[in-house]
């Protein structure tokens, strides 16, 4: 019974994100893609969790990872015929290899991790504002690497041909295995020490640990999962540009996990998928959208307008999030129940309401 609390958490999220993935295979092709972008969100917002929910140090860098996944990804499945003709500036190993889809993926999840590692040894060593400026430096340089150098992708310009794999059961595959391990980190002893340093650095240091090593280490398994995400997206999408992978997915992916509540998996899940959910339709509304009886049609830039206003709401009024960055439990869920209910949540006891 104890280890069936521990991992309800992890059931319920996986439990979610099927059904998810179950709504979202019986829907048309066009809003089909809103589900699996959900669950591609997911992996990336997982791969934040890990670093982010549990060494409460906030990191605007790792979209740079799944930057690196999706490109890497992107341009190792492309058929080396075609990738002479589109892209003939290409590394010759680059232009001479071509691997399938799963492979693609495992080398983006590889290449995230390794970049996070190399990156993560200065950055470790910094805390506070000074490691947010720092990711957000390591942002930019990737961002500006990626868009002039021809070597290693297509610079500005967009990487196209790449084969469309990802559909709702493979996103929902890749989210599985990104909630696993997310939680057999936390649940891990490296995960408890750096969640004792985020509580209390001094007193983390007072009995060994040490936060450096820590940090890296989830900065490093972090990056692996951001870069998994960025893999999924391009097999998504067909093609991607560097401005995808940038700041408004930055900006978006964060907002998920502090609208979900950053401090638990719970947390992560349930903001990367609703809000995800939410900002297609925001997006989509900005087309005109039908909704029963009624046609809703939002000014441009509306949703990022409303996400905005949305997270600044949560951190003035909810700050640990829409979850409380509690994980689940199904003690929690009745207690929830019994309060939506009107009762007072003690068993065996009802309240009387007079009117």
């Amino acid at each position: 019974m104890r280890r069936l609390r521990t991992v309800q958490t992890l059931i319920a999220s996986i439990v979610l994100l099927f059904i998810v993935a179950l709504i979202g295979s019986n829907t048309a092709a066009g809003t089909q893609q809103s589900f699996i972008t959900a669950l591609v969100s997911a992996t990336i917002v997982y791969g934040l969790y890990v670093f982010i929910g549990n060494s409460g140090v906030i990191s605007f860098g790792h979209m740079s990872f799944t930057a690196v996944g999706a490109f890497s990804a992107g341009l190792m499945t492309i058929p080396t015929g075609p990738k002479h003709l589109v892209l003939p500036g290409l590394w010759s190993f680059i232009a001479q290899h071509s691997v399938s889809s799963f492979v693609s993926l495992v080398i983006a999840a590889g290449l995230g991790m390794i970049f996070a590692l190399i990156v993560g040894i200065p950055l470790m060593r910094l805390s506070g504002i000074a490691a947010g400026i720092a990711t957000f430096a390591v942002l930019e340089i990737t961002y500006t690497v990626l868009q002039q150098d021809t070597k290693i992708g297509p610079g500005p310009t967009t990487l196209s041909l790449v084969p469309i794999n990802t559909g709702v059961w493979e996103a929902l595959l890749g989210a599985v295995f990104a909630a696993v391990v997310a939680f057999g980190y936390q649940s891990s002893r490296r995960g408890r020490l750096l969640r004792a340093s985020r509580e209390d650095p001094a007193a983390a240091q007072a009995i060994g640990v040490n936060i450096t090593r820590e940090r890296l280490l989830a900065f490093a398994l972090s990056g692996a999962l951001a870069g998994l995400g960025g893999g999924l997206l391009v097999h998504q999408l067909g093609s991607i540009t560097v401005d995808q992978v940038y700041l408004d997915l930055t900006f978006l992916t964060l907002a998920m996990l502090v609208i979900g509540g950053s401090a638990s998996l719970w947390g992560a899940t349930v903001g990367a998928l609703a809000v995800s959910l939410l900002d297609s339709f925001l997006s989509a509304a900005e087309n005109t959208v039908h909704v029963g009886f009624f046609t809703l049609t939002l000014p441009n830039g509306a949703s990022n307008l409303i996400l905005g206003i949305l997270m600044a709401a949560m951190l003035l009024f909810r700050p640990r999030g829409l979850t409380g960055g509690r994980e689940f439990s199904l003690a929690f869920a009745s207690r929830l129940r019994d309060r939506l209910r009107g009762r007072s949540g003690r068993p065996g006891q009802a309240t009387v309401r007079w009117r």
